[in-house]
């Protein structure tokens, strides 16, 4: 068996992508590296259009294209990044209770006839049981990499995924704050009677007391319910809308500012929660929910860099909503911003060295 130093001098990293290597075609196994995804395949409650099950699969077929040079970030590559197995049960499992819940969702929105009660009246709490399953298998998973030093991320699913990794980094750290890219503020209650719902992932990730600030940036489509919680929370919901950047921007702002702004207000350590539909939907056409507006790839990896400059330390992080479309384009802006997020994290963290 090579370890890590011998697979580094025999890798070119120049060459084409190994296919049949692993993520990104890097050589690592998952003791080799410093960075570990861990993929949930999992979208029971997506009530607009599926597919994001499919992401993790997507972006790691798309991953092998990518140039794994990083102008700024000394061998990059050689930190070594590898996903575990994307599991076959789970994506099983979403895929039955999916069609269960996409029926319920149906009755709902032809006003609940009272007929049909019978039949869906028991399904938000399978569905629910089945998400708390979920979480604690993804924070014990979460738990055991972190304990042996490695840096964790999540690639989802729909944005209820991540919701593990949150509760595992709670028991690690005393105190995060949540910087959320997402086109939707995700602070519904049980949205639809589902309590893990993916529309109400940071109404859940705020029942952790470690969580001490959430950040939104980039929403453009939400409740008034969830721009009251937001106002109402005494400062621990900041939401940076995105009609409102672009109009501060169109008004003379530099982006520069904006993210100056933005990362005032977070903590010392922060999770990432990317929910890809943050991007314009022109980057990423097949996610659940697309709303027009929205980041550019380069002005979303510009606030994450300046978050790592500003001395702020990445704890872990989130990519959700990819689902793969009709063609390689949204596993291929995924697998991007997913090497970005690994690298970034890990020179936050001093893993590796930056120069920007």
């Amino acid at each position: 068996m090579n370890s890590k130093e011998q697979k580094i001098a025999n890798f070119d990293a120049n060459g084409v992508g190994d296919i049949n290597g692993g993520l990104f075609g890097l050589p690592f196994s998952i003791e080799e590296s410093e960075v570990v995804l861990i993929p949930v395949p999992w979208e029971v409650t997506v009530s607009y259009s599926a597919g994001t099950a499919q992401g993790p699969q997507a972006v790691k077929e798309a991953s092998p294209q990518l140039d794994l040079y990083e102008a700024s970030i000394k061998d990059a590559w050689k930190l070594g990044i590898c996903m575990e197995e994307i599991s076959e049960e789970w994506e099983a499992t979403s895929e039955e209770l999916r069609q269960k819940a996409e029926a319920y969702i149906g009755w709902l929105e032809e006003g609940s006839p009272a007929e049909s009660k019978s039949q869906f009246e028991n399904l938000p709490a399978e569905v629910t049981q089945k998400g708390e399953e979920l979480l604690q298998w993804l924070k014990q998973k979460a738990l055991g990499y972190l304990e042996q030093g490695k840096l964790v991320g999540v690639l989802g699913g729909d944005h209820s995924t991540p919701l593990g990794l949150m509760h595992a980094l709670a028991e690690k750290h005393e105190e995060f704050g949540i910087l959320q890219i997402d086109a939707h503020a995700d602070l519904r209650d049980a949205y639809e009677g589902f309590e893990y719902s993916h529309a109400s992932i940071m109404f859940n990730a705020l029942k952790l007391p470690q969580v001490k600030k959430l950040v939104q940036v980039g929403i453009r489509d939400l409740a008034q319910s969830e721009a009251e919680m937001a106002e109402q929370s005494n400062g621990r919901i900041a939401i940076f809308y995105d009609a409102v950047m672009k109009e501060n921007m169109y008004e003379g702002d530099t982006w520069k500012k904006e993210c100056k702004k933005i990362i005032a207000q977070l903590p010392q350590k922060v999770y990432i929660s990317f929910d890809i539909d943050g991007l314009d939907p022109k980057l990423c056409p097949g996610t659940g929910t697309p709303v027009p507006g929205g980041l550019e790839f380069e002005q979303a990896v510009y606030l994450i860099k300046q978050l790592v400059k500003s001395g702020r330390e990445i704890v872990g992080f989130d990519l959700c909503e990819v689902a793969p479309g009709d063609s390689e384009w949204n596993g291929n802006v995924g697998a991007r911003l997913l090497y970005k997020l690994c690298n970034l994290m890990a020179v936050s963290q001093h893993k590796l060295e930056a120069q920007f």
